[in-house]
C-alpha cells in the first residue's frame, strides 16, 4: 500500500451487527470505507472483551481494503504472531500495555505486517518519541479505550499537533480513535491526522439491508474532515 496523507475513514466493526460481520464488512467497503478497523479487547487491559485471532481470521476473506487490528490487550507480545497469521495488515499496540514497546514494535514488524503505537488519553505525546522510526502509524485515543459511543476528549487535538511535528516528513500515519463525527473530524485533521476511526458515527441508522446510510455517514465525515 502506497503512503499518502489523504483522509481515510476506518469504520470500527465493534459497532457492526455481530451476527452478520461478513455482510457488514462488505457493506461498509462498498459504501466508501478506506480501511476496516478491528478493536481487540481482553477484559483486562480494557473493560471489555472482543475478538480473538479466530474471529479476525474469519473477517479476513471479507476485507478487500486494509485490515487495521488494534490490540487493547496486555501482555501483547505473545499474541502478535497469531493476529498476524489471522490476516492483519497492520497491528497497533499500546505504549501502556507493557514495559518494552520498542520490542513489541520490532516483533510486529518481524511478522511482515505494518506496525503502530497507541497512546491513551492520559499518555503524553513524548512517550512515542523514541519509537517513531519503528512505526507506520501513531494511534491517538480520544476516548478511554474499552467501549464505543463515548464523547470526544479534546486534549487529543493538541496531542495530534505535537505528534505531527515530531513525525516531520517521515511516512507515518496519524490515526484518531474515539468520538469521531462530522463535528470533531475537522479538528483532528487540521492538527495533522489522516486516518479517522468511526464506529457508531458510521453504523448509526443503517444496516446491511439499508447500506446507503453507511455511505451517507462516511461521506459526511469525509466532507467535514476535508472542509467541504
Amino acid at each position: 500500500m502506497s503512503f499518502d496523507r489523504t483522509v481515510k475513514i476506518a469504520p470500527s466493526i465493534l459497532s457492526a451487527d455481530f451476527a452478520n460481520f461478513g455482510a457488514e464488512i462488505r457493506a461498509i467497503e462498498d459504501q466508501g470505507a478506506d480501511w476496516v478497523h478491528v478493536d481487540v479487547m481482553d477484559g483486562h487491559f480494557v473493560p471489555n472483551l472482543t475478538f480473538g485471532p479466530p474471529a479476525v481470521k474469519a473477517f479476513r476473506p471479507h476485507v478487500k481494503t486494509f485490515m487495521d487490528v488494534h490490540l487493547m490487550i496486555a501482555p501483547v507480545d505473545p499474541y502478535i504472531e497469531a493476529y498476524a497469521e489471522a490476516g492483519a495488515d497492520m497491528i497497533t499496540a499500546h505504549v501502556e500495555a507493557g514495559p518494552h514497546i520498542h520490542r513489541t514494535l520490532q516483533a510486529i514488524r518481524a511478522q511482515g505486517v505494518k506496525s503502530g503505537v497507541v497512546l491513551n488519553p492520559g499518555t503524553p505525546a513524548e512517550a512515542v518519541a523514541d519509537v517513531l522510526d519503528l512505526c507506520d502509524m501513531v494511534l491517538i485515543m480520544t476516548v478511554n479505550p474499552g467501549f464505543g459511543g463515548q464523547k470526544f476528549i479534546h486534549s487529543g487535538v493538541e496531542k495530534t499537533r505535537k505528534i505531527r511535528q515530531m513525525i516531520g516528513d517521515r511516512p507515518i500515519h496519524i490515526q484518531i480513535d474515539g468520538g469521531i463525527t462530522p463535528e470533531t473530524a475537522p479538528l483532528v485533521v487540521e492538527a495533522g491526522a489522516d486516518v479517522l476511526v468511526a464506529g457508531s458515527a458510521v453504523f448509526k441508522g443503517g444496516s446491511v439491508d439499508n447500506p446507503e446510510v453507511y455511505g451517507q455517514n462516511i461521506a459526511a465525515i469525509r466532507a467535514a474532515a476535508n472542509g467541504v
